[in-house]
């Protein structure tokens, strides 16, 4: 079955960023001259998918504004002969399908995602972390893991090793090389002690899904920081019958912290065809002339 659903569970409240996200959603943070969630939303166009459910919170309206259609703003753009820019705006709202509802509780990602539960019905799905904004320079990272579900017939999932001192921060999977950066997981854990870790491959910001999760997830106890953590419930998947775990190209920023958040600005303004070669140049001279009151 066609792969036509994302879920992209956005209520968080963004703590790592405060006080930036006491009013404004990290999903809204600009990197170069589009939100986060843009460039999120535009890898799931790219990779096929034609609608995509918001889970948001009280606060975050100005997502639904955003991917909304601004009819004063494209008729001042086409007015001014801005051709460029009014496609740029007009665009926004013609990606995909986008629905939004709001997740009343912060009760984990695992509750987040079943709150997609009647959006998503009998399809397979994407899962579309908010705090990763991840650049693949072909195939967007979404298809990547299409492309798995589809040649095996299994949920997938984005992974990458992570260093062993940082592994605790995240999860860990039993992994097993099927070929290249193809791997069969039988196993996983959230936030694993030491003497938990099964390796350091970890999930990262994407996940391919059946429709049987919301099942598992409504029998699901709260797990690590009392929440539902939605790897609590992929682990019954992996152990019943395996998932592909997909050692995903592309570089993954996380934007949910203040080193990622400028990390992505940074490396996305060096690859900015409007503003690339100025700041490159910007930084170069910036670090050969670094004074101390800098």
């Amino acid at each position: 079955m066609k792969i036509r659903k994302a879920v992209i569970p956005a209520g968080g409240f963004g703590t790592r960023l405060l006080p930036a996200t006491k009013a404004l959603p990290k999903e809204i943070f600009p990197i170069v001259d589009k939100p986060a969630i843009q460039y999120i939303v535009e890898e799931a166009a790219n990779s096929g998918i034609t609608d995509i459910l918001i889970i948001s919170n009280r606060g975050k309206e100005i997502l639904e504004d955003h991917f909304d259609k601004n009819p004063e703003l494209e008729n001042l753009l086409n007015k001014n002969s801005n051709e460029i820019m009014y496609e740029t705006v007009k665009k926004i709202s013609d990606l995909v399908n986008l629905y939004f509802i709001r997740q009343k509780e912060a009760k984990g990602l695992g509750h987040a995602v079943l709150c997609a539960k009647s959006f998503v019905g009998d399809e397979p799905f994407a899962v579309m972390y908010p705090d990763d904004v991840i650049y693949s320079k072909n195939i967007p990272v979404c298809k990547q893991l299409i492309n798995a579900y589809n040649e095996f017939g299994l949920c997938a999932v984005g992974a990458k090793e992570m260093p062993e001192d940082q592994i605790g921060r995240y999860g860990s999977l039993k992994v097993k090389n099927i070929r290249d950066n193809l791997f069969m997981c039988t196993d996983m854990i959230e936030k694993p002690k030491p003497d938990q870790v099964m390796s350091l491959y970890s999930i990262l910001g994407r996940c391919v899904l059946t429709p049987e999760i919301f099942d598992i997830l409504e029998d699901t106890p709260p797990g690590v920081g009392g929440e539902i953590q939605l790897t609590d419930a992929m682990k019954i998947i992996a152990r019943k019958q395996g998932m592909i775990a997909v050692d995903f190209i592309g570089k993954r920023y996380d934007i949910g912290s203040k080193l990622g958040a400028l990390i992505a600005s940074v490396e996305t303004g060096l690859r900015h065809p409007d503003v690339s070669e100025e700041f490159k140049n910007y930084l170069g001279e910036i670090l050969l002339n670094q004074k101390g009151d800098l």
